[in-house]
């Protein structure tokens, strides 16, 4: 019997791979490359590479999508068949007939979880940079905005508290991906002295681990609050962190990172203190963690109500696939958004469809069972 089962699943979940990735590739990649090989003079080879390192994110989108069509397909024509009703008369029990489907289901989540971490962040990263480096022009590419970064100090109060306080503070207007450009620094960092560095831009020496900035004030201020001393300069040194460039280095696209690289990048933003991006970051690790999981919630899901006494057709259970895909989706942008707004927590807002649709299929399996 599961022998059985398992050959009338793989041909609708092969083709449900198949056909779901083509869309999502077509609709989103090579639309997209044809206009530039059109007008911005894409090479054809440049192209096709593009297009074969994209294809691992929208076969990772295929999975779950397949894995309910197959489910629902396959358990619906055994049910439109009868031979649901003769293995139940055999004494089979619903929840025994469903195996085979959570079985692959949870083959399909390992090999989803592997798509997502190992492949699928890389393959997007190159694709961007190969296509970035094919159509690149002199002007630089406009990497982030708004660098914010502050540095905080444990001070000794007279009671034996340690409060903070601002010790340093790094701000750019934005980073072209070779310097930061508007920059103002306020360093309360050396007991005494106190000093506010505005300069045109700035850009990290390695080889001597200090800051060098262009065409620049250094106000020093008094702890009076009095200017002590004003200082013009054209190229300066200064000994400060590293840390905004590793902000800014480490900004990589959320598809462009796997779960640990996320994570890595969390603590970079938590260093910045942009409470939107932190918030946002952390519904997006917990979307990632939850994504692999969609493929067990909708096998059974779809096991479940293929299961239902019914007449129903491929394509009536094709068309109830798309609905349930179309409602879990939407589900997942509404809840991302509201636990990113602060409304639920971030394992809420990436868990939540997951959890609603795991009761649904629970509720109608047992449904199922009773009968």
């Amino acid at each position: 019997m599961d022998r059985y089962l398992l050959s009338e699943l793989l041909p609708p979940f092969l083709f449900g791979v198949g056909a779901f990735s083509s869309i999502g590739v077509t609709i989103d990649a090579v639309f997209d490359l044809v206009r530039r090989i059109v007008e911005s003079g894409l090479p054809v080879g440049i192209a096709i590479q593009v297009f074969l390192l994209k294809m691992p994110y929208f076969i990772v989108l295929a999975f779950p999508m397949s894995t309910l069509l197959a489910t629902l397909m396959t358990y619906s024509r055994l049910s439109s068949e009868s031979e649901l009703i003769a293995l139940r008369g055999c004494g089979v029990s619903v929840y025994r007939m469903v195996l085979p489907a959570v079985v692959l289901s949870l083959l399909v989540t390992g090999m989803t979880f592997v798509f997502n971490e190992q492949i699928t962040p890389t393959a997007n990263y190159q694709a961007n940079q190969t296509l970035q480096n094919a159509i690149k022009s002199d002007k630089p590419v406009l990497k982030q905005q708004n660098i914010f970064y502050p540095e905080y100090r444990d001070i000794q109060e007279a009671d034996g508290t340690k409060t903070k306080m601002l010790a340093r503070l790094f701000y750019a207007d934005q980073f072209d991906g070779k310097r930061m450009k508007g920059l103002t620094i306020i360093d309360r960092s050396t007991a005494g002295l106190n000093q506010v560095v505005v300069a045109e831009s700035a850009q990290w020496n390695g080889s001597q681990s200090v800051w060098d900035f262009y065409n620049g004030t250094i106000y020093l201020v008094a702890p009076n609050g009095s200017y002590r001393n004003i200082l013009r300069f054209e190229q300066q040194q200064l000994k400060l962190p590293r840390t905004p460039l590793s902000l800014v280095e480490k900004s990589r696209d959320y598809g462009e990172m796997n779960i640990s690289e996320s994570l890595e990048q969390l603590t970079v933003e938590k260093l910045g203190g942009d409470r939107q991006k932190i918030r946002k970051l952390q519904v997006r690790i917990q979307q990632k963690i939850a994504l692999p999981f969609v493929c067990l919630v909708f096998g059974i899901v779809g096991a479940a109500m293929g299961s239902i006494p019914q007449r129903t057709g491929r394509g009536t259970s094709f068309g109830v696939c798309v609905i349930v895909i179309f409602t879990y989706y939407l589900l997942f942008f509404v809840s991302g958004a509201i636990g990113q707004a602060g409304v639920i927590s971030p394992f809420l807002g990436g868990w939540l469809p997951n959890f609603i649709f795991l009761g649904i299929g629970l509720f109608l399996l047992m449904r199922v069972a009773r009968r």
